[in-house]
């Protein structure tokens, strides 16, 4: 590849034009979004319920039902970004973090690598909301979180691979 053309430049991403030869050796570019990644956090309540959130998103100008999640600093480790995310996002403060995994939301055309972890042990605190963010949390059982996935009332991507990843794999493990 060769040094990507930048295309825009934002406060947290990069839209730049890649060059690059395929398998037969023949020249083609894409526009592609750089991005320094995110993390979302499952925040579980001692008695099994998880703490989801209403988020008002502009890009689909709907108030959506997800994860606490947000966008990592240059350089942050994700578990410190989990933690800072989860407190201002939820007011929650975690005594227990596990991470889980790590996806890529669309690449396609996105760079952005998700970190997912799990936050136990919570005690509840005041919320620290960034500047235009219209977010309230929407604590519910486990099986209630499960069938807003089923019935397509949780539409965000990380949100469900968070839920159904942990479902899967982790749930009811030792």
């Amino acid at each position: 590849m060769d040094s990507p053309e930048v295309r825009y430049q934002s406060r947290i991403f990069r839209v730049v034009r890649e060059s690059y030869l395929d398998h037969q050796g023949e020249r083609h570019e894409r526009d592609v979004i750089l991005h320094p990644g995110a993390v979302t956090i499952l925040p579980l309540l001692d008695d099994g319920r998880v703490c989801l959130i209403r988020n008002f998103r502009v890009a689909t100008g709907e108030t959506l039902i997800e994860l606490p999640a947000g966008t990592l600093n240059v350089g942050e480790d994700p578990a410190l970004a989990a933690i800072r995310e989860l407190e201002e996002e939820t007011g929650f403060r975690c005594g227990k973090l596990e991470r889980l995994c790590a996806f890529y939301l669309s690449p396609g055309i996105l760079s952005e690598r998700m970190h997912l972890y799990v936050a136990r042990e919570l005690t509840p605190g005041p919320m620290a909301l960034e500047a235009g963010e219209q977010i309230e949390t929407h604590i519910v059982s486990w099986e209630e979180a499960l069938e807003l996935v089923r019935e397509g009332k949780i539409q965000d991507a990380k949100t469900m691979v968070g839920l159904m990843f942990y479902d899967r794999f982790r749930r009811g493990a030792p």
